[in-house]
C-alpha cells in the first residue's frame, strides 16, 4: 500500500513539475484521462527505477556521496530521470507506449528538474498518509 501512495505522490509532483517548468513535457494524446494515465505510468516507472537501480548506483558511488557530503545525490537523481526519459523515448525499451517523459535541455536541466521534483515530492508527501507501524500496547 505504501508503494501505491508513493506512486501517487510522485505522479502529483511530476504533474506539478511539468506545470511549473517549461522543460518537462509529458507526452500523451491530450485527453484528460490519457494525461492522468500517462502521469501515473511515468510515476510508476520513476518509482521502480528509484527502488531498483538507485540503490545499486548509491552502493557503487558511496565515495562520491561521502566526498560531496551528499550533494552527489542530485546527480544520481538526474541520472534516474534521464534513464526514465530514455526508457520511454523513441529508442527505449518502452517505446511502444503512447506516453513518454521528455526533458528539454542538457545535464543541468535534468539536475534542476530533479531538484524541483524532489522538493515537490516532499511537499506533496506531507499531505499523504504516512507509513506507520502498528504497535500493540498491552496494559496489565
Amino acid at each position: 500500500m505504501y508503494f501505491v501512495i508513493r506512486v501517487i505522490v510522485t505522479a502529483v509532483a511530476l504533474w506539478l513539475t511539468q506545470w511549473l517548468m517549461g522543460r518537462v513535457e509529458i507526452v500523451s494524446d491530450g485527453s484528460t484521462w490519457d494525461v492522468i494515465l500517462a502521469v501515473l505510468v511515468l510515476a510508476l516507472l520513476l518509482n521502480l527505477v528509484h527502488s531498483i537501480i538507485k540503490p545499486l548506483v548509491k552502493a557503487l558511488a558511496w565515495p562520491l556521496y561521502l566526498l560531496t557530503l551528499g550533494l552527489f545525490s542530485l546527480v544520481v537523481n538526474a541520472l534516474m530521470l534521464w534513464l526514465v526519459t530514455w526508457v520511454t523515448g523513441p529508442t527505449g525499451w518502452f517505446s511502444g507506449l503512447p506516453w513518454a517523459l521528455e526533458i528539454n535541455g542538457g545535464f543541468w536541466s535534468y539536475v534542476l528538474v530533479a531538484l524541483v521534483l524532489a522538493f515537490l515530492q516532499a511537499v506533496v508527501g506531507v499531505f499523504a498518509p504516512s507509513r506507520r507501524r502498528s504497535s500493540v500496547v498491552v496494559v496489565r
